[in-house]
């Protein structure tokens, strides 16, 4: 079942949506050659306890396996549910950066995807891609239209510029739950799935392939890479569906 959020319940997830957005600014300014992904997840676990929110993702439970960081860093190849490692990031490299929180019970979520040093001009292009795929995708999130045109944005958006859109993995409902109904899923056809209504929040996250959009589980049970091993990016936004249009919950 959708659950419809009232004016009250969509303010109190602004501000779940505001503190993922400012701690993701400021892990975004600690992205450096020499940093591990472990250092990222411990600054994230202290801000984290300074604006008094829990851990969306640490303790996740999913088919048996639970989560056991605060932060997902996915990099180059890896798309989405990179552990925290001693991994150090190397000039060049894309990091995948997916934070969540929970605050006054009710869950904020978003991603972004940032180049280590200087990054290569076919990374910096995938980023924009995935980027504006998610910006054009939100643009369809208004009362009366279908999932299947916000679906369809982004699956031309990306495809257009020559790149897939993983299928593996899909959007989401959120609100007293991380992950609630509908799927959103970034592929799909105009005009098909449920309508739009005031009140849906839905979690949009476009992840894009360079390559092909087949993916493979690592042996932690988590990672989510390319099977081709091609370079990956994935950014999320966390909006409501307001009688104005979309209101994007997790941008600062």
């Amino acid at each position: 079942m959708i659950s419809l959020k009232s004016a009250r319940e969509i303010e109190i997830m602004r501000r779940a949506n505001v503190i993922v957005a400012e701690i993701l600014q400021e892990l975004k300014k600690k992205v450096a050659p020499g940093v591990t992904t472990l250092e990222l997840d411990a600054l994230a676990e202290e801000m984290i306890n300074k604006k008094k929110a829990h851990s969306a993702f640490k303790g996740y439970t999913m088919a048996g396996r639970v989560f056991p960081r605060t932060l997902c860093t996915s990099i180059n190849e890896e798309i989405v549910h990179g552990i925290p490692s001693d991994r150090v990031l190397k000039e060049g490299d894309v990091v995948g950066l997916d934070f969540g929180v929970i605050y006054e019970g009710f869950y904020g979520d978003a991603a972004i995807t940032v180049g280590v040093g200087k990054v290569s001009n076919d990374a910096r292009l995938l980023m924009q891609v995935t980027e504006a795929a998610l910006y054009k995708g939100i643009e369809q999130l208004r009362e009366g239209n279908r999932l299947g045109d916000l679906s369809a944005e982004i699956q031309e958006t990306v495809e257009n510029a020559g790149y897939s859109v993983v299928r593996a993995f899909v959007g989401h409902g959120i609100g007293k739950k991380l992950h609630e109904e509908p799927p959103v899923p970034n592929y799909g056809e105009r005009d098909r799935g449920i309508r739009l209504r005031e009140g849906m929040v839905l979690a949009i996250e476009p992840m894009v392939n360079a390559g092909g959009h087949e993916v493979e589980i690592t042996e932690d049970g988590w990672t989510a890479v390319t099977k081709d091993r091609s370079l990956a990016a994935h950014f999320e936004h966390s909006v409501a569906i307001t009688k104005n249009g979309p209101y994007i919950l997790s941008k600062i």
